[in-house]
Formats: C-alpha cells, structure tokens, sequence
C-alpha cells in the first residue's frame, strides 16, 4: 500500500478527497437531505464529550464526522456507511436511530441536559472558557443575564467585550465581511511593510463562505522586520477607532527547540486577539461583490468582528500557514501521522525528522506534504 493511500485510511478529515468535489457541492450535499442529521448529532456528541474532557469518545466521534461530513453521497441506509474508518458500533446504532425513527435518543437526552445547556451558552461569549463556564455552573448559573448581574463575579478585560459584543460576535462571519477585514488587515500592514505578506487563512482559505472569525498570517521575506509591527498595526487602528478590543501575545519562538509532542499545541509566534469595527462601507469595499449584509437599516453601520494576527519568520511561514488553515481535525490527524508512521514531528514552527535527527526545511505548503510523503491537497479538500 503506497503512503497516500495508506493515510487515506489513517485519516478520516482526508478520506474522501480522491472525489475532489467542491465545496460548494459538498455543502449542498449535507444539506439537502438525510445525512446531515447525523452529521448535526455527532457534532453535539463530539461537542460534550469535549465539555465533559471526554478526549477517547471526543476523538472518536469527531472521526467519525469527518469522514460524514466529506461523503460524496447522502446516507440513507445503514448499509451505506459499511467498509468506511471509523465507523463502530455506537456510530452505527446512532445512524441507525436517525434514519428510522428521524433522532437519536441519546443525542436528545444531550440536548436536554441541563449542564451541556449552560456550558454550550457560557462558551458562547469570548474569553470564558471551559474553567469557568463549570466554575459558573457550580455556582447555580444558567443563563447570561444572570452572569452579568452577579456581583460577585470579576469579568476579565476579554470577557467584558464577549459580552459587550455577543450579539456581533456569535453571528457568522460572512464572506464579504472577511473580505472587508481583509481589506483593512491589508492596507495597514502593506502602510507600514510594503513588502509583507498577509494571508486569510483558517476556514475562508478552505472556501468556507462563513466562519466565527478572521484569521491572518503574516511574514515579511529577508528579514526580521516582522517583530514591531503588530505594535505599529495597533497604534493606528486605535487612532482610526476601529479597535474594539486587543490582547497582544509576545513571541516565545527563540525558546522553542523541538516541535510539540501534543497535537493542540498553540504555537509560540507574535499574535493579536483583536475585535475590530467593520463599516457598512468596508465590506462594499473589499468585497468583489457588493455585500448584502447591511441591506436593512441598522442602528449601528458597523458590526464587531474577531481578527486574529500572527507574524512568524519567513522561514517558518509554510509550516504556520499550514497549521493556521485548518481543520482542525485534518491538523490533529496530520500530526498523528507525521508521528506514527513517519517518525517525524510536525507543529506551526517545523517538521522534525527523529529517525535522521534533522529539521526538514519547507518553502510551502506542498513541501511539507512532500516530505511526509503525501500527495498535496489543496486547502478547500481539509475541510473536517
């Protein structure tokens, strides 16, 4: 079996890409008809198995999505998902429950429990967490308002603007706002380093038309001009009043020896957690359409959106770009592969070789598949 092959079948986020269907057509796929159901019900599993640190049932179920959620069919009989990776016997029974009797009692009784509730409605607002949507829960917490009125609680700076912005912040980022974002992203940093390069990347890269946020990437080739300028990006968006809120992270990377043996592992480059203030303008302006999203009169011509910066080195760009792209389930399995099969070490800095003791440099992206010794994929076939 050749090594592509081979991580098909390891990996379920890539398991289908040999069809090569679009991602438009794969949306349109699950969402028109049965199959997308249980694509729904794992995803809640996966979900509170995650809020519950459940890692072996959260992994497990999370395959299993994936590999739902790239099928170039819609599953209408148990028999359909028969020789596919990943799909056991509780995989098979929730199937099963769906497609007969159109739910799943487990799935259900999750919906309806009352801590699975309260966490998915804390981890709602930005900056609170895991920690301390439990810690509110305990507390006998259960709706937001109740958080907010508790004279007892001390919000973080973070979580002051989750709150401040729910409204903006859970909404879906459109494509034509993250293009508006991607215009001022673009602007300001090309202002100050003519020569940057900046990237969407996370799940616009991979052709989503929404996401929760915009991610950027950003390198500046043959040199280290890159490490003041997040500061300057933030002084003149403060000027400009289109800072809603910031938290700038400092680079650790001089520190950082080996990749990560943890396939989570954040990276340690310079990045800003950054809320900015799009305009009703921006998004006709940077997008090649002009948007819809601001056709009925609001009170407000502007809507609050989460943007993340990273800069990292030129020469760790490809590997940042990979692992800023997503998914993250095609991330986590990648790295699981890199480990296990190759006897290599991937993470956003590098990809270690631990069998010659060497790092194994990377220009882009279809490098690094290379060495792994995978056919490329392109970032639209990630998605998981």
């Amino acid at each position: 079996m050749s090594s592509s092959k081979l991580f098909l079948k390891l990996v379920p986020s890539l398991w289908c890409s040999k069809w090569r269907i679009t991602e438009s057509a794969r949306q349109q796929l699950w969402h028109h008809g049965p199959s997308s159901a249980p694509l729904d019900a794992f995803e809640i599993l996966v979900e509170n198995y995650e809020f519950n640190e459940n890692k072996e049932f959260c992994l497990a179920f999370g395959r299993a999505a994936s590999v739902l959620k790239g099928l170039p069919f819609t599953v209408v009989r148990v028999n359909d998902i028969e020789g596919l990776p990943w799909m056991g016997e509780r995989v098979k029974e929730i199937i099963e429950d769906i497609l007969e009797e159109g739910e799943s009692s487990k799935v259900k009784a999750v919906q309806n429990n009352e801590n699975y509730r309260s966490i998915k409605l804390f981890t709602s607002v930005f900056g609170v967490g895991l920690k301390t949507s439990d810690k509110w829960y305990r507390m006998g917490l259960r709706t937001l308002e109740e958080v907010k009125c508790n004279k007892n609680l001390t919000l973080t700076r973070m979580q002051k603007a989750g709150f401040l912005y729910y409204d903006d912040l859970i909404s879906s980022v459109s494509k034509a706002e993250a293009d508006a974002a991607t215009w001022i992203v673009q602007d300001t940093v090309w202002k100050i380093l003519p020569n940057a390069i900046v990237t969407l990347t996370g799940s616009f890269r991979r052709g989503k038309q929404t996401g929760h946020d915009v991610d950027f990437l950003i390198t500046v080739p043959g040199s280290r001009q890159e490490e003041e300028l997040l500061h300057t990006v933030i002084d003149i968006w403060k000027k400009q009043e289109l800072l809603l809120y910031y938290d700038l992270i400092e680079s650790t990377f001089e520190n950082t020896k080996l990749p990560s043996r943890k396939v989570d592992a954040l990276d340690h480059f310079q990045k800003c957690f950054a809320i900015l203030k799009v305009h009703k303008e921006g998004v006709n302006k940077g997008s090649a359409v002009r948007s819809k999203v601001f056709a009925e009169e609001e009170t407000k011509d502007w809507k609050a959106i989460r943007v993340d910066l990273v800069v990292t080195p030129f020469e760790h760009y490809a590997f940042a770009l990979l692992g800023w792209t997503g998914s993250r389930q095609f991330e986590r399995d990648l790295r699981r592969y890199a480990t296990h099969e190759r006897k290599m070490m991937l993470d956003n800095h590098a990809l270690y070789d631990k069998t010659k003791k060497i790092f194994l440099s990377a220009a882009n992206e279809e490098e690094i598949f290379s060495h792994l010794g995978l056919d490329y994929l392109e970032p639209w076939e990630r998605n998981a």
